[in-house]
């Protein structure tokens, strides 16, 4: 398969894919159940290394053709989207830095060329800082390696992943402290997973806390020490684009799904009022999923043009973190507006366990959970637009 293979309107997984996977999101929400069957079948089809390179083993896909198999993937399945999502973070991280001739993630490349996984094990408890700060304590070892010691939340795919991405305070040295970032394997001691994940939505993800005891990264899986605070270093730039443009597919095709349900609903539902009519006829619903669908359509432009920017190598400057900041802010509540609208037109069915829309209402709310929430979002555009705030 060559870096051509897929076309901009091609895509990589089928619909008879997507409906299995839509066949078991009810069950695995209603037994707070791992995607096991998921991810195999994901596997199978090439999708965790869609963002490798074709000479690594992988497909060598765009971010904005993996963003656009994410919207889809998630309007089956936001559960299974989102917690393979920050695998693909991981590897479109890499990708970025690739392209861009920093080599330093190669590895990560090679690896999940052959199967590896990848975690996303960045968020703290109380760690607001989030990629400028750490409450883990990363101590080096005269090797050159690290150990990590510390409680990472929002674990996703707690069950399967092989290799953890994450990052800690090095203070050996109070005068230079740094940011230590690497990768430890999940065969290494001092690794646990609490098993705490039993929240309202998103429940397939099974983003367990994991909690590292000392846990080692070997010298070659150190790929950068930087300054605690905010940092122009590449790494920074790659992690934000790829979480923020990725976090917004999965969200979006929460919302495409919530508007295909309103519309069923719309044609589906009679009104005694009026005459047993569809309520497609009356003029309250029609407005209602007129403005779903007019607030879907100015999200997807927004999505593509940002992630054809970071396949294009784009210069915005300064201008990029307002910019992926805004779209997934705007992504996620978006969505929830969209849902909301589609509650509303669908009736009291969508109140009862079990009804797919009802789930949707539930996983869409962990968009306000994730980096950049909607104070961080409008913090970064304003200072952005204003400059910042005066000491």
């Amino acid at each position: 398969m060559t870096e051509t293979s897929f076309l901009p309107g091609d895509q990589l997984l089928s619909d008879d894919l997507l409906l299995r996977i839509r066949g078991r999101a009810a069950a695995y929400d209603q037994n707070n159940e791992f995607f096991t069957e998921d991810l195999a079948d994901l596997v199978d089809a090439g999708y965790l290394t869609a963002l490798v390179p074709v000479e690594f083993g992988g497909l060598g896909l765009s971010l904005a053709q993996v963003s656009r198999e994410q919207i889809r993937l998630a309007a089956h399945a936001p559960a299974t989207a989102l917690a393979v999502n920050m695998h693909l973070v991981w590897t479109g991280v890499a990708k970025t830095l690739f392209d861009r001739g920093d080599h330093s993630l190669d590895f990560l490349l090679e690896e999940t060329g052959r199967g590896e996984i990848f975690g996303f094990g960045v968020s703290e408890p109380g760690n607001d800082l989030v990629l400028f700060g750490s409450r883990t304590d990363a101590r080096p070892e005269p090797d050159g390696g690290y150990r990590f010691t510390g409680t990472k939340i929002f674990t996703s795919l707690s069950p399967a992943w092989t290799r953890l991405g994450t990052m800690g305070l090095d203070s050996s040295n109070p005068d230079e402290p740094k940011i230590v970032w690497a990768f430890v394997d999940r065969s290494e001691p001092g690794i646990s997973q609490k098993n705490d994940w039993d929240t309202l939505g998103m429940r397939a993800s099974q983003s367990q806390s994991t909690v590292l005891t000392g846990a080692y990264a070997r010298p070659d899986r150190v790929f950068r020490r930087l300054d605690p605070g905010p940092n122009p270093d590449p790494l920074i730039f790659a992690i934000f684009a790829n979480f923020e443009i990725l976090l917004a597919s999965v969200y979006t095709g929460i919302g495409q799904r919530a508007l295909e349900l309103a519309v069923g609903a719309a044609h589906r539902r009679t009104s005694l009022k009026n005459d047993g009519r569809a309520l497609s006829h009356d003029p309250d619903i029609r407005w209602r999923i007129a403005d779903a669908a007019m607030a879907m359509d100015g999200i997807y432009p927004q999505i593509e043009s940002l992630a054809a920017d970071v396949d294009a190598q784009a210069t915005h400057g300064s201008r990029w973190f307002p910019l992926l900041a805004g779209l997934k802010h705007r992504a996620t509540e978006n969505a929830r507006h969209v849902v909301d609208q589609a509650v509303r037109v669908s009736g009291g069915s969508s109140y009862f366990a079990g009804n797919e829309l009802g789930r949707l209402y539930r996983d869409v709310l962990a968009g306000i959970f994730h980096p950049s929430d909607a104070e961080s979002a409008h913090g970064t555009v304003a200072a952005a637009w204003l400059g910042p705030l005066d000491d």
